[in-house]
């Protein structure tokens, strides 16, 4: 279990990045779409945060601020070579968002990645995921985190994509 003095000393933690592409799996496999960011975002982590699956609130270019999570490792069950960060934001969106800013504040951590052993238990522990980070982003803590200046992003600078 990740020691959870490195995890909250971390916390809330912001980052943004253009949407990549990534392995594909996130709506297809899972019915469950991701945002990836490219490596230079998951290459500037804390070196020694824990890899697992985190909650937050998440936005795309100037728009709305949405509950999200994120998975940050290795993705077990698909032995990833390469650590990755995919956000599922909790919002349904007309279309895909590749080229845009995505815009991250973590806010707490669920639980610790892990192996499992079929694709549906895979996808039922995201759900379970989802509807636990639904419940504690009402928490007075993590909603003001929502409101944040970081998310006040200036349509000029989405258009230089910085």
């Amino acid at each position: 279990m990740p020691r959870a003095d490195c995890i909250m000393r971390h916390l809330p933690y912001f980052c943004r990045g253009q949407v990549v592409r990534g392995f594909g799996r996130g709506s297809k496999q899972l019915g469950i779409p991701t945002a990836n960011f490219p490596e230079q975002v998951v290459d500037n982590l804390p070196a020694d945060i824990s890899t697992g699956i985190y909650y937050g609130w998440a936005s795309v270019g100037s728009g709305d601020v949405h509950k999200m999570v994120v998975s940050i490792g290795w993705n077990p069950y698909y032995k990833n070579t390469k650590k990755s960060m995919e956000t599922h934001i909790m919002h349904t969106f007309k279309e895909d968002f590749y080229g845009e800013i995505l815009n991250v504040a973590i806010v707490g951590y669920l639980r610790p990645e892990k192996n499992f052993d079929s694709l549906e238990s895979l996808i039922s522990a995201i759900q379970g995921d989802i509807e636990e980070a639904k419940k504690r982003l009402e928490l007075p803590e993590h909603l003001k985190v929502k409101e944040d200046n970081f998310f006040q992003v200036s349509k000029s600078k989405i258009m230089n994509g910085h």
